[in-house]
């Protein structure tokens, strides 16, 4: 249970009194105190050290050669200030590395979805459509103009062997009217001798000619016949040449217009193909620059991991390196108050190096506490444990300061027990109101919980009160400086100082402090 430090300021006042009539030598007053109204708290008191409300026990992600030290032991620093650097040459290149995949992944995809394929694709397929209906009709145009022309070789060599027929008759005829009719004769003057002679006479002599007609048609008619059959043959080659030629052109056409017509089909497979191929590509593209992206952002913050900033404003309470040594990652992990972010005393962490300690090659490279608010993780014993709750009133004093007492609340009570010294103890977290300059990390504090309390009540020292007869009484000084007189009272509540008052005294009654109660022998025991 905790000494009331106001029952201490009483005691030394009645031994100041005292003092001051031996040396007088003067009967002195007796001391009293005065009924007042205030608080009657019952407390739990347990000891402890300062900590930090917040401490940050610092280190790089991954180890490396350290390039600089900013700060130095003691040092103010605020949330985000650059507190240390490692060597990052080689993460500055493996940066600008995935920087440029990044671009040429981003320029791979504006090539993607900015090409034409699919455009290109249709006019290829319009152009292939458009020739194969220019096809289609200089073929049909070419097969009527054959199928003409073969019409006309043939109607030409009809009327060419007809010709011919004709001929035929007429030298049949000719030939058989010749044959069967004696020839007709005429005469034909003869050339005279004279004309041998040189003599101008003519002779009178003749000579029979034949003249039939039929007859002389005859060389005329095979003439004609040899002709017309010239003229047959001659259509006859015409219209074979016709049809042959219908006939290669019609096939001709037949490959003209499939080959137009393939190509149709070719586009519209190329165009099918760059339809469904554009979305996957893009797809694959989208994702490619995704994971450059990733590559960037990995890059960068394995970069920024090379400097340590502070997480919170605070005060630089440890460092362990210097420059151009190598330290390795931070390792290790700290044991928390309850309900808080601050280290437990006294429970090593997960490197068995002791909270907030530092190892060669892992652990905490740097610490960091908030010196501005303070707490106290305090241990209690199972019975005391069971009364204290968070929420409650706490009066801290500290050893190094005397005369300091600063309002407290119970932040949290861990909910299982840790043996400390051989006892089952629970820890509190205690966190500090307000601050105060003479407070120090690790200064030895104590605690008071007032576990139970009441306000604003009538009140009287517990130490000026006592039990006669089954009754609480106090003693008050008698009239004129006579006998002090018993005085019986209802209590109330009990606390570590006062003892509430229900009934019987009166606010502002003087009441007989216990010193004041001697026995008239000397050396008589005090009548309590």
């Amino acid at each position: 249970m905790k000494i009331a430090l106001s029952h201490v300021r009483v005691v030394a006042a009645v031994g100041a009194v005292l003092a001051l009539a031996a040396c007088s030598g003067e009967s002195a007053p007796p001391p009293v105190v005065r009924v007042d109204r205030g608080l009657v708290a019952t407390s739990v008191t347990a000891s402890g050290s300062l900590v930090a409300i917040t401490e940050q026990n610092l280190g790089f992600a991954e180890g490396g050669q350290l390039a600089e030290v900013l700060v130095a032991v003691g040092d103010r620093v605020q949330a985000g200030d650059v507190l240390a650097r490692l060597e990052n040459f080689a993460l500055e290149q493996a940066l600008e590395q995935s920087r440029a995949q990044l671009d040429q992944a981003r320029a791979n995809l504006a090539k993607i979805t900015g090409a034409n394929s699919v455009e290109q694709a249709q006019a290829s397929l319009d152009q292939a459509s458009t020739i194969l209906t220019a096809t289609q009709e200089q073929v049909d145009a070419t097969n009527s103009a054959n199928d003409v022309a073969t019409e006309r070789a043939r109607v030409q060599l009809d009327f060419d062997r007809g010709q011919l027929d004709r001929a035929e008759e007429q030298l049949a005829r000719d030939r058989a009217g010749c044959s069967s009719s004696p020839p007709p004769t005429t005469t034909k003057p003869a050339q005279s001798e004279g004309l041998l002679t040189g003599s101008t006479a003519p002779s009178q002599a003749t000579t029979p000619v034949v003249t039939d007609p039929e007859c002389e048609a005859i060389p005329a008619d095979e003439t004609a016949v040899q002709q017309a059959r010239g003229t047959v043959i001659a259509s006859e080659t015409a219209l074979d040449t016709a049809e042959q030629r219908e006939n290669v052109d019609e096939a001709s056409g037949r490959l003209s217009v499939e080959q137009a017509r393939n190509s149709v089909v070719t586009a519209q497979n190329t165009l099918d193909q760059a339809g469904s191929d554009r979305p996957a590509d893009t797809s694959a593209q989208e994702a490619m620059v995704r994971d450059a992206e990733a590559g960037v952002a990995l890059a960068q913050r394995n970069l920024d991991d090379t400097a340590l900033r502070a997480p919170v404003a605070g005060v630089v309470s440890q460092i362990n390196g210097a420059v151009g040594e190598f330290v390795g990652a931070a390792s290790g992990t700290t044991s928390l108050a309850p309900g808080s972010s601050a280290r437990l005393p006294g429970v090593t962490d997960s490197s068995g190096t002791g909270a907030g300690a530092a190892t060669a090659g892992g652990g905490a490279f740097l610490v960091l506490n908030d010196v501005d608010s303070f707490q106290l993780v305090v241990p209690f014993e199972e019975s005391d444990a069971a009364r204290v709750q968070p929420g409650q009133a706490v009066d801290v004093t500290v050893d190094a300061v005397p005369g300091l007492t600063v309002p407290a609340s119970v932040l949290a009570v861990a909910p299982t027990g840790a043996d400390v010294s051989g006892i089952v103890n629970y820890y509190a977290t205690v966190v500090l109101n307000r601050s105060d300059p003479q407070l120090r990390d690790g200064q030895t504090a104590d605690a008071a919980v007032r576990v139970e309390s009441v306000e604003n009540v009538l009140r009287v020292p517990s130490s000026t009160v006592r039990t006669e007869e089954g009754r609480r009484v106090v003693s008050v000084p008698g009239v004129d400086g006579g006998d002090p007189v018993t005085t019986p009272f209802t209590p109330g509540a009990v606390g570590d100082e006062y003892t509430e008052v229900r009934s019987g005294l009166r606010e502002g009654q003087e009441v007989l402090l216990p010193q004041a109660q001697v026995s008239s022998a000397p050396g008589g025991p005090p009548q309590n």
